[in-house]
């Protein structure tokens, strides 16, 4: 029986996470395509921070509020529907004809990415069996594949003959609505008993602490989500610019970033299950400012391997400011993750447009010179309150899920 119990839960854990790679491989096609859109469109930077902001803005504005409802009453069946919303706007990308149409293109593709982030993310941890670190990570690590192998595959099937076979992609959306229907019946059945029978224990702290705590948490979130913009919207337009590659080389470089991040986000959850989530923010967000430092004035083969060791370094964060700020607010999974997807993808998308048009009137390194500095922000880790052991929580919740499973 325990064996039976431990299967299914990290099958639904995998399937969850192969959810969220395929729907954050087709999210990372659209700013992969965008040196294609750029000359087809005859687009300037601050087009391209429109498209980013109109997409980052619609899933982040989102997602608090479906989170917020999702914790009073669970939506199963939601997982899919939003794939439903991504399948559109990646059709719609494929072939729109002017550029106001990409831009509704690109809120679909965010409608869908806010309606997936809430629910998957709750699945993911009613199904890590106490291990809360690793599963967000797991969960994060098939996001961050998703992202990295998006830009890879726009290098090999859409940038050698157009924009038109990102319609190609439906495929993967269509494939992706089939996983979350049956992850979708998971949880009407079983993780919704288990929701009701996890109760989570409760840190102790005065309600000030938690407020601080928060808002802390954001600030890094700040930090980290406005860097990363920074690389994923305009990482190929500066290999471009400064080193005279190709499109389809610049993709590979950021690929490879991507592909950092990927690793960086699957060794930050189960290392904060162990050592603590304080010290794996103190190490991610302050740790990656050397390197970032360095990284405006190095030649193209140290930017590749600086780009690799930032992304892996940086990722590394977010599975533990989540589960932070899921164990500041017990029992609000659905708003907290909410909160922290929206939050980080709202401030990409107004990062995105602000440093689009500060590369227009500068220079695209002069974007990369100041951004530089924003892993300092890092410093606040030291005022997080002390939440209680993850080992506390995980003890109560492995004990009661397997309650809810007899």
């Amino acid at each position: 029986m325990t064996t039976t119990r431990s299967s299914t839960v990290f099958t639904v854990l995998a399937a969850v996470s192969v959810g969220h790679l395929l729907n954050d491989l087709i999210q990372s096609l659209l700013p992969a395509v965008y040196p294609l859109l750029k000359i087809e469109f005859g687009l300037d930077f601050w087009h391209i921070g429109l498209i980013t902001l109109t997409n980052q803005l619609t899933a982040s504005l989102l997602q608090p509020l479906v989170g917020h409802l999702t914790d009073r009453r669970p939506k199963p069946y939601s997982l899919a529907a939003g794939m439903t919303a991504t399948l559109l706007g990646l059709l719609l990308l494929s072939a729109a004809p002017r550029f106001a149409l990409l831009v509704l293109a690109a809120a679909l593709i965010g409608i869908g990415s806010a309606v997936f982030h809430p629910e998957s993310s709750r699945v993911a941890r009613l199904a890590s069996g106490g291990r809360h670190g690793f599963a967000q990570s797991l969960f994060q690590t098939g996001g961050n594949a998703g992202s990295s192998l998006g830009p890879l595959l726009a290098a090999f099937v859409v940038a050698p003959h157009g924009r038109y076979y990102v319609a190609w992609f439906a495929l993967v959306a269509l494939a992706a609505i089939a996983l979350l229907w049956r992850v979708g019946r998971w949880y009407a059945h079983t993780g919704m008993r288990r929701a009701a029978a996890v109760q989570q224990a409760h840190h102790g702290l005065p309600e000030r602490d938690v407020r601080r705590g928060v808002a802390i948490l954001l600030v890094l979130v700040f930090s980290k989500y406005v860097y990363l913009a920074s690389l994923t919207s305009y990482f190929t337009f500066f290999l471009i610019h400064k080193f005279g590659v190709s499109v389809q080389s610049a993709q590979l470089h950021l690929f490879g970033f991507l592909a950092g991040v990927a690793a960086g986000t699957f060794a930050g959850g189960p290392i904060g299950d162990r050592i603590g989530r304080k010290a794996v923010i103190w190490a991610s967000i302050l740790g990656v400012l050397p390197f970032a430092l360095v990284l405006p004035f190095a030649n193209l083969f140290w930017t590749s391997v600086l780009s690799v060791v930032i992304g892996l370094v940086l990722a590394s964060a977010f599975s533990a400011i989540l589960v932070y700020g899921q164990e500041l607010l017990p029992g609000r999974v659905g708003l907290v993750s909410g909160l922290f997807f929206g939050f980080a993808f709202g401030v990409g998308g107004i990062a995105a447009a602000a440093l689009g048009w500060l590369a227009d009137v500068t220079s695209i390194e002069t974007v990369y010179t100041i951004c530089a500095f924003l892993p300092a922000l890092g410093i606040f880790t030291a005022w997080l309150p002390d939440a209680r052991p993850a080992a506390g929580y995980a003890a109560t919740d492995a004990r009661q899920a397997r309650a809810s499973d007899t």
